[in-house]
């Protein structure tokens, strides 16, 4: 198909320098990673992945600061960070990434050869994935397709700022801001949002870092206009920490995972504690599993219907690890398993798992669970078989059963989430992207390694492994045509 493409020059007060290029509204559009983690249940991650790690191509993302507090001042950070998973849209026989960048900027990159398309700047530096939405009922292009996107929260701004606007909406044709959400001032210490938004027709769910459940209308339409800018519509806001939480961890109550869904429940991992269940229906937080770390990652549903929830080393009395929970069930009764991992020190980590569990099960039947710790270790298990041994819980007391054991392989410290297709295994850390292979034997191999600093989660499409790196580059990494 030839496609149609008229020309715009946006202005420099969009956030835009460069000028960008809009396809017919007739032209096929395929969302192909449309949410951190693929899609809803958060356990899909592309389909083939190569033999190799070589590069392709690379884009400089940039460099850009950010303000880590008032006492410890300003740094500079380069590429791209945790969550920072690539989003991918193909536009007819084109395919395109959507990218969040610490140069402040959210990226539009053409997946074929790493040429910018548009890019539009934020007040600090992009974290989080993105969420993409087909707004299906808007006849304008500019708002057929629809980017949900957060930030940090400002490098002007403090914690106590009036309006803290770290939530947009930018159209995927174009780049131009659609609104822009303000995250409220909490008891939360953080107004930052790294999460990625679940939409459910004209729905969308998603849990800020001021720890604000929101349910809001993501359509620019519905948004209202104050002052100079149009915010979306709120349906609901429900607070995920109670008044113990945030003395016990002294204000870190901050939500940065993404919400999962199983049929009309919705289950969010919170830094309180706490794996919450909102229930679409009566809109009420009404399932709550205590565990008392803090928790980054999130909930990742199994074929089973079950959660599998990374726990951090933090807050706690026994170590972190990944729990595996039954929501059907009452919570004191919801725990299946628990998979401990060592306590370490590394950066401002004391252990346990940051980045999310990934679970082969949109792939084959061997129903295989991943994830890496800050000890080093990317641990795949089988999350629906026990090992007949007990462990001790998050609480250091409470003893559990243990999922059995598979593949271990020490690949050094990191807050990425390991990918599975068919049968490979990608792995992300600070000491390098690790390309496994593994079959139904059991057998599992190294194939390659490239030694580049990576805290992002990557995607895979047709033998191509897309991932942002800490020295300032995305990369295309496979066998080369």
């Amino acid at each position: 198909m030839i496609l149609k493409k008229v020309y715009i020059l946006l202005l420099l007060t969009s956030g835009l320098l460069f000028p960008i290029e809009v396809h017919s509204q007739n032209d096929s559009v395929e969302l192909l990673n449309k949410t951190f983690l693929g899609n809803w249940q958060r356990n899909y991650y592309g389909n083939d992945a190569p033999s190799n790690l070589e590069v392709v191509w690379k884009h400089f993302l940039g460099e850009g600061i950010t303000v880590i507090g008032r006492k410890s001042g300003s740094r500079e950070w380069k590429g791209a960070g945790w969550t920072g998973q690539p989003l991918m849209v193909r536009e007819g026989n084109d395919t395109f990434l959507i990218q969040g960048a610490f140069d402040h900027h959210l990226k539009k990159i053409n997946a074929s050869n790493g040429k910018l398309v548009w890019q539009y700047k934020y007040d600090d530096v992009i974290k989080g994935t993105g969420t993409l939405w087909f707004n299906e009922t808007d006849p304008d292009p500019e708002k057929r397709w629809i980017i949900l996107q957060g930030s940090r929260l400002g490098i002007e701004h403090f914690l106590d700022a009036p309006k803290v606007y770290s939530y947009r909406a930018i159209s995927y044709m174009t780049g131009k801001e659609l609104w822009r959400h303000n995250s409220k001032l909490t008891r939360s210490y953080s107004r930052d949002v790294d999460a990625s938004a679940l939409i459910i027709n004209d729905t969308a769910y998603i849990g800020l870092e001021n720890s604000f459940f929101t349910v809001f209308n993501p359509d620019p339409d519905s948004a209202y206009k104050n002052k100079s800018y149009k915010h979306p519509l709120i349906y609901n806001q429900r607070i995920l920490y109670k008044p113990e939480d945030v003395t016990k961890h002294k204000n870190n109550v901050v939500t940065e995972a993404s919400p999962g869904k199983i049929g009309r429940m919705i289950y969010i991992a919170s830094g309180s504690g706490h794996v919450w269940g909102y229930d679409m229906d009566s809109e009420e937080l009404v399932w709550d599993f205590y565990v008392g770390s803090d928790m980054d990652g999130s909930p990742v549903v199994t074929y089973d219907s079950c959660l599998l929830i990374a726990v951090e080393k933090q807050y706690i009395d026994g170590q972190g690890g990944i729990l595996k929970l039954d929501p059907t069930k009452k919570p004191d009764e919801a725990v299946v398993w628990y998979f401990p991992v060592p306590d370490k020190e590394f950066a401002s980590w004391e252990g346990g798992i940051i980045g999310s569990v990934s679970v082969s099960d949109s792939y084959n039947d061997q129903h295989l669970a991943a994830a890496i710790s800050i000890d080093g270790k990317l641990n795949v298990i089988r999350h629906d078989s026990l090992s007949g041994e007990t462990v001790s819980g998050p609480d250091g007391l409470t003893s559990y059963p243990s999922p059995v054991l598979v593949f271990s392989y020490d690949m050094g410290p990191s807050i990425s989430s390991p990918l599975f297709t068919d049968d490979r295994i990608v792995a992300c850390g600070y000491n390098g992207i690790f390309l496994f292979s593994y079959d139904k034997a059991g057998n599992f191999e190294l194939l390659d390694r490239k030694i580049v600093t990576v805290e992002s989660t990557p995607f895979i499409y047709n033998n191509r492994i897309y991932i942002a790196s800490r020295n300032g580059y995305l990369y295309c990494l496979g066998t080369k045509d």
